[in-house]
């Protein structure tokens, strides 16, 4: 007999707070959907803890380790929903979002419902995203305290990465070969570092895009190193006129990023062609983070937080009924991401 609960959570909630994440989700095989889907709703719901500005971010972090100790099932207090109901739902301006956290009781229900593997991986990987939150909150100032901090090397900016998104290319990874054995050919530790690198080349797209918006909410993700070999503070980024100063800085973190995006088309290359939807659901963020990358090399006023470099909702559209003609060649798909590759790398 189906579950309305779960059917509830993982339909019509899960679409509300996933936007476009929602349409990768629906074109992956059956089998993969519920826990990557349910691993999506409590991260979802552990992030928009942690963004709470209205609250402080001590409350937002005991919350946040509250949360991950009842996901690991380490405690089962009750009392948790029922403060983050009082605390953090009712400052939701997006009714979703208040009808997730108030939907966690029976999220974590549908939790143990899961497969022992499954639930230990969707744990594993709830955990490691809330890490990378935690990060968040004790590396940077209070949103509303008008200070800003940078981070000092750019090995933090890499190991944060890997906790906000490259260890989803893992779970993903694990993913496919416990619901679809034999589809991978590479070795599993092959493809879970390609995974990774997938993830980080999303994440520091996010990053760089949204690098004037998160100074003004105190976070400067560009590295104190990389920020005083180019001659710059994190003060500097806030004027939007200092753009064109900060484009060495900007061309040198996209080549990182490009190489990150080149295994995800490693990645996406070892999935065989008749594995339609699998193929589909990596090649589609691989487009859309590169014509992200490249409004954003085009964008001479890149730190100014009205110009966000962001591609339309109708261009994902486009990006989407193309790659359905792209897909089943190995030729077509490599063409598609090493071209726009190509195209950001001339305007350097």
């Amino acid at each position: 007999m189906p579950n309305p609960t779960r059917a509830f959570l993982l339909g019509p909630l899960l679409k509300g707070v996933s936007r476009s994440f929602y349409l990768t989700l629906r074109v992956l095989p059956a089998g993969m959907r519920d826990p990557i889907g349910l691993a999506y709703l409590l991260a979802r719901a552990a992030d928009t803890i942690a963004d709470t500005s209205l609250i402080s971010p001590e409350q937002r972090l005991a919350l946040l380790l509250s949360l991950r100790d009842q996901v690991n099932g380490v405690s089962h207090d009750d009392a948790l929903f029922q403060r983050m109901a009082a605390e953090v739902a009712g400052q939701q301006i997006q009714s979703d979002e208040k009808v997730l956290l108030e939907s966690l009781g029976p999220a974590l229900g549908v939790l143990s419902q899961l497969s022992d593997s499954d639930r230990r991986a969707v744990r594993e990987i709830v955990s490691t995203l809330t890490e990378g939150m935690e990060f968040d909150l004790r590396t940077f100032p209070d949103e509303r305290s008008g200070q800003i901090a940078a981070l000092g090397e750019y090995d933090e900016l890499d190991r944060y990465t890997y906790l906000v998104a490259g260890c989803v290319g893992e779970f993903w990874t694990t993913m496919t070969y416990a619901h679809m054995p034999g589809t991978l050919k590479e070795r599993p530790d092959t493809m879970s570092a390609r995974g990774v690198r997938f993830g980080k080349a999303l994440q520091m797209t996010n990053v760089l895009r949204d690098c004037g918006k998160d100074l003004r909410i105190g976070r400067c993700y560009l590295p104190q190193t990389m920020l005083t070999r180019h001659g710059l503070s994190a003060q500097d980024l806030l004027l939007p006129a200092n753009s064109l100063r900060a484009r060495p800085l900007l061309v040198e973190l996209l080549r990182k990023t490009l190489d990150h995006f080149r295994a995800a088309l490693d990645y996406t290359l070892a999935i065989p062609a008749w594995s339609v939807r699998l193929r589909l659901a990596c090649l589609w963020p691989i487009l859309i983070g590169l014509d992200t990358l490249l409004l954003l090399v085009d964008n001479d006023a890149w730190l100014d937080p009205q110009k966000v470099s962001k591609v339309r909702r109708n261009q994902v559209y486009q990006i989407i009924a193309s790659s359905l003609l792209l897909v089943p060649s190995n030729a077509r798909v490599r063409n598609a991401i090493e071209r726009r590759i190509m195209q950001i790398e001339a305007r350097f």
